[in-house]
């Protein structure tokens, strides 16, 4: 039997799974990562962290599979999106890489507007707005404030695409992930030539782009001992996908009218296209999707299950406590006391802008606040004020897809809040619309095992792949009494951000 390998680099971890060639899913494992913060606004990661993780996942999962190393076809690579990893001539990391989630770069974005000719004719080139968490902010801000270093760059690489050199030599990405440097022009699926000469960025910096499951490179003989002959010696490795767009494959995002909502440390909307649609606005990212020939909107809010974790770190310790001793989890104790006030929180409400925010608003300022306490306020109320202000946040982005014209008839959630009913039934109820899960929600390493397959001749397009794989399961419907209770707490939460936001950039230099 075949076997297809991916392998996905995200920010607190590395993950490897392996599928047979019907799509089941045989075994998996883990390596984990840290990140460093210096400065306020700042998130860094160390490259060397990913390649351990994955020299520890692969032959993990491997071994637990139980097959041969012959037996694997193809492997597909994903990764977090927008890093910057800078290679010297000797292929040495000159820096840690600046992550998706570092806020430094306002005065750089600025300034590829500026140089861009204005927002209108950056949409024109990249179909995006300059964003602080984008790779080219990064690449002018280290040859802003840290010249020397920046001459001494070779090659400028995305996290995947870093390991995807150390398994196979290549300088290499692929369409998905380009898309979310701000360097690719999304409609012909290629850098941007007109905007790298307005930056004065050296295309040579930047890797071949490929489609996504094209092969893009084999496995070296150094790596595969590397991996400890867990993978062998010419094994192709295809192009893969950023993490949300190998996630939308994974999802079976890819047909129209179909969208995902992603519940991890960000929560992201993701919304298949069969050609390329901009907000004019730019409050939507619009990506080339990891479907050779498609593309896929995008809204993002930077703290969704990130805002909840820092809840239970600040908030949570009895709760942490009590899970110990019981063996629990104190989220399930944080949500289930959520669960247990009633929809609208007793007017309480939170924005959940803890690192800033991606969509609808572009503010690195932003920060997160609760407005609404009273003297009544409970702990289960400020909890369900968190997952009801992300939930409203993402329904931005589906106000957006609205006004776009876009129709949604079917919303999928993954990640780690898809495994919790409430999280699900209130995105459901926020949105006004019934969700549902998948059978087998594995997220972007699952998304690129597929396109593994489907570059290797296991099946025909990713769509073939899509039908033949992915599976919906328990349905929820939206509570009429709470989609009318969200419906009239959401205008008055937009209200909010648009009170506050003169204060932000106040507060952070403020802060400095």
């Amino acid at each position: 039997m075949a076997y297809y390998l991916g392998i996905d680099i995200g920010t607190s971890g590395s993950r490897a799974l392996l599928i047979d060639e019907k799509g089941a899913v045989r075994a998996s494992a883990s390596g984990e990562h840290t990140c460093q913060s210096p400065k306020p606004l700042w998130s860094e990661q160390a490259p060397a962290e990913w390649w351990a993780a994955v020299r520890k996942a692969v032959p993990e999962a491997v071994r637990k599979a139980g097959i041969k190393p012959e037996e694997i076809k193809g492997i597909g690579l994903s990764g977090q999106m927008h890093g910057l990893t800078l290679l010297d001539a000797n292929n040495n990391v000159l820096r840690p890489a600046i992550l998706w989630n570092d806020q430094r770069t306002a005065a750089e974005c600025a300034e590829i507007t500026q140089r861009a000719g204005g927002l209108k004719e950056l949409l024109r080139l990249v179909s995006n707005p300059a964003l602080t968490g984008f790779t080219a902010p990064k690449m002018l801000w280290v040859r802003k404030h840290e010249p020397k270093l920046y001459e001494q760059a070779r090659k400028a690489l995305l996290p995947k695409d870093y390991i995807r050199f150390l398994l196979t030599g290549e300088y290499a990405t692929e369409v998905s992930d380009a898309s979310g440097t701000l360097l690719l022009d999304i409609n012909k699926r290629a850098w941007s030539a007109e905007l790298l000469s307005k930056l004065e960025i050296d295309a040579a910096l930047l890797p071949k782009v490929y489609e996504s499951p094209e092969v893009s490179g084999k496995i070296t003989a150094q790596a595969s001992a590397a991996l400890g002959g867990a993978v062998l010696p010419g094994t192709p490795v295809v192009g893969g996908g950023g993490d949300q767009a190998a996630g939308g494959v994974g999802a079976g995002i890819v047909q129209s009218g179909i969208a995902s909502v992603s519940l991890g440390t960000s929560g992201v909307v993701f919304l298949h296209a069969d050609e390329v649609k901009t907000d004019p606005e730019g409050r939507l990212h619009s990506f080339c999707h990891a479907v050779p020939g498609k593309w896929h909107m995008m809204g993002v809010c930077l703290s969704s299950g990130g805002s909840f974790q820092w809840f239970r770190n600040a908030l949570g310790q009895p709760e942490a406590e009590a899970a110990r001793k019981s063996g629990g989890d104190p989220y399930d104790l944080l949500v289930a006391q959520a669960a247990a006030e009633p929809a609208g929180s007793r007017g309480l409400c939170f924005l959940p802008y803890l690192t800033g925010e991606r969509t609808p608003h572009a503010d690195p300022y932003a920060t997160g606040a609760y407005v609404g306490i009273t003297p009544s306020t409970t702990k289960g109320a400020m909890g369900r004020a968190i997952i009801e202000g992300v939930c409203y946040s993402l329904r931005d982005s589906f106000e957006i897809f609205k006004a776009l014209k876009l129709p949604v008839r079917e919303v999928r959630v993954t990640g780690g809040g898809a495994k919790n009913p409430f999280w699900r039934q209130t995105l459901a109820d926020v949105f006004g619309q019934g969700t549902c899960g998948l059978v087998a929600a594995e997220g972007p390493a699952y998304g690129v095992a597929l396109l593994a397959a489907v570059g290797t001749g296991g099946f025909k397009s990713v769509e073939e792949a899509c039908r033949a794989t992915v599976r919906t399961c328990d349905p929820l419907a939206a509570n009429p009494a709470h989609v009318k209770v969200y419906d009239t707490y959401y205008p008055h939460w937009q209200n909010l951000y648009r009170a506050l936001k003169g204060n932000y950039e106040r507060l952070a230099q403020a802060a400095r």
